[in-house]
């Protein structure tokens, strides 16, 4: 790991927990948020895979 993924990695980190408290001071609801966090990413891998398919 060279010094430039490192830095990839930590602002990731960054970017996720600005997210999250984000998230948390709106107090929405983390069921169900998560749950539609779920059934975007089963569409969009179902979409990637049968695009992958079709190629």
């Amino acid at each position: 790991m060279n010094q430039f993924e490192v830095v990839q990695v930590i602002a990731l980190v960054g970017w996720l927990i600005l997210a999250v408290s984000a998230f948390a001071a709106r107090g929405l609801n983390w069921k169900t948020s998560l749950r539609h966090a779920l059934i975007w990413a089963v569409i969009i891998t179902g979409l990637m895979l049968l695009v992958t398919m079709v190629r």
